[in-house]
């Protein structure tokens, strides 16, 4: 049987503050129609892709900020965009701000919000969720930025860890993971999903070309080196495919880099977009290229040492090595 799929990077352009869902679903189901036509069985959109990335503006009172979450999906809103991937079959990974009503970690009920993504089923069903871990950015105002970056005043950590579902793309059944933004560049995110024998990571950012921490200069060439580096990392030292999507160009006066890739299991780029416009990168995974990677160098249960690695996870900030003070 064939282990042939068929994934797209849904690129979106810029979305304006000013701009309402209808205007953002519609362009992402003539992408999702577009992908279609082209052969595509997945298709990945970017993160926080109903709005515009919100969290570069500052609200001192959290609820005002809510306007820009979803509660529940599908909404009246969003409607439009699970009818087209019904009526176009496709498996579809979109990233958007959730606002639960759940317990936290003292067992209170109350409003929590999310940087989250989902997997939705050809039927419109939800096949999994995933909440962004690893959050950049600031939680109080900082007038020495010249940009906010307020993720981690909008969002609590994701409390859902790094799951991979098997799940069905036509006739292929896919181990299938998800990751945001930035958990792109942290090996553990990647690590983590590869001892469940991830075969697709789906992804998506909206990342600055500029970096604004005034701490630095890292060029935009840089920028965009850096995002594929981790990307092809992660999917060489895991043996998996990637999809990962951008958000691109100028959105309220501030530019996104784009450069959305599909990446295979041996960290080759296999299709990219080229503008900063709505696009498409399409390309077609053979998900059999994961076995080489999964039996030989990467064969975890034949070469992983768990027990040199107990400073990964007992170890938060970095430290000082031991002074070495001669014979």
């Amino acid at each position: 049987m064939s282990n042939l799929i068929t994934v797209a990077a849904a690129q979106l352009g810029p979305i304006q503050k000013a701009e309402g869902r209808d205007v953002a679903i519609a362009r992402m189901v003539r992408l999702l129609e577009r992908a279609h036509q082209r052969g595509a069985q997945v298709v990945v959109f970017p993160e926080l892709a109903l709005t515009t990335f919100f969290p570069r503006w500052y609200h001192e009172d959290l609820d005002e900020v809510d306007h820009w979450y979803e509660s529940e999906l599908p909404s009246p809103a969003t409607q439009p965009l699970f009818d087209a991937i019904k009526k176009l079959g496709l498996t579809v990974y979109l990233g958007y701000a959730e606002i639960a009503f759940e317990p936290d970690e003292t067992g209170v009920v109350r409003k929590r919000r999310f940087n989250t993504s989902v997997v939705i089923a050809p039927s419109g069903e939800i096949i999994f969720k995933y909440r962004k871990v690893h959050m950049p950015g600031h939680v109080e105002y900082s007038p020495t930025r010249r940009v906010q970056h307020l993720e981690k005043r909008y969002f609590e950590i994701g409390n859902l860890g790094f799951p991979v579902v098997r799940a069905p793309v036509g006739d292929v059944p896919v181990n299938m993971g998800m990751m945001l933004c930035n958990d792109r560049r942290w090996p553990e995110s990647w690590r983590v999903m590869g001892l469940q024998q991830v075969e697709l990571v789906m992804l998506g950012y909206n990342t600055p070309s500029l970096n604004m921490e005034n701490r630095g200069f890292e060029a935009h060439h840089l920028r965009v080196f850096h995002s594929e580096l981790s990307i092809q990392a992660g999917c060489y030292q895991n043996a998996t495919f990637a999809v990962a999507t951008a958000k691109a160009g100028n959105e309220d006066g501030h530019e996104l880099f784009g450069h959305s890739v599909i990446v295979n299991p041996q960290g080759e780029v296999m299709a990219r977009t080229t503008t900063w416009d709505d696009a498409l990168a399409v390309a077609d995974c053979d998900l059999d290229m994961c076995r080489l990677g999964r039996t030989t160098i990467f064969n975890f249960a034949a070469h992983r040492r768990t027990e040199a690695y107990g400073r990964i996870t007992e170890q938060t900030g970095s430290v000082e090595p031991s002074v070495w003070t001669g014979a």
